[in-house]
């Protein structure tokens, strides 16, 4: 295994985590419509990341599986969003979606620095595959980074000096 294997595996990771979580944080703040839409959203993006990392691998020699099938939701599903629902405008939920978009940021920016050395990586060894894949994926990812950092600075101003 090489270091851009590696590093694919890696990426893979992040991005299928990183998916999990917005589809969590949608699902736990329901009742902020943004927030749920958008991080919804996003986490089609890191599906379709999973998805275009797994088919790429096989060229490295590599079996990475695909994103997680679409299933119907579940008990914890259901009971993030009735939770979601009962909490509404207390100012808890505001610290808790602080800390939400803090770690979904930190696992973008994660994902953001392995698509920058898989593209770094691919032009060394002119595959143009990689490259191409890294040149589609990354923008995305820098998109989430962004939308998560607006979020906080829109957000903490309020919640923090509320308390």
């Amino acid at each position: 295994m090489n270091g851009i294997t590696l590093t694919l595996r890696a990426l893979h990771h992040g991005e299928k985590h990183l998916a999990e979580q917005l589809t969590t944080v949608a699902e736990r703040h329901r009742t902020d419509h943004e927030i749920h839409h958008v991080a919804t959203d996003l986490a089609g993006w890191s599906h379709e990341h999973v998805q275009r990392l797994a088919d790429t691998a096989h060229a490295h020699g590599l079996d990475l599986e695909g994103p997680p099938g679409e299933t119907s939701p579940g008990v914890l599903s259901t009971l993030r969003e009735k939770a979601a629902e009962a909490v509404g405008r207390r100012p808890e939920p505001g610290l808790l979606l602080l800390r939400d978009l803090r770690t979904l940021h930190l696992d973008a920016t994660e994902n953001s620095l392995h698509w920058e050395m898989l593209a770094q990586a691919a032009q060394a060894t002119k595959d143009d595959g990689l490259l191409a894949v890294a040149s589609a994926c990354h923008p995305q990812t820098l998109r989430q980074m962004r939308w998560t950092n607006t979020m906080i600075k829109v957000i903490s101003p309020q919640v923090l000096t509320s308390l």
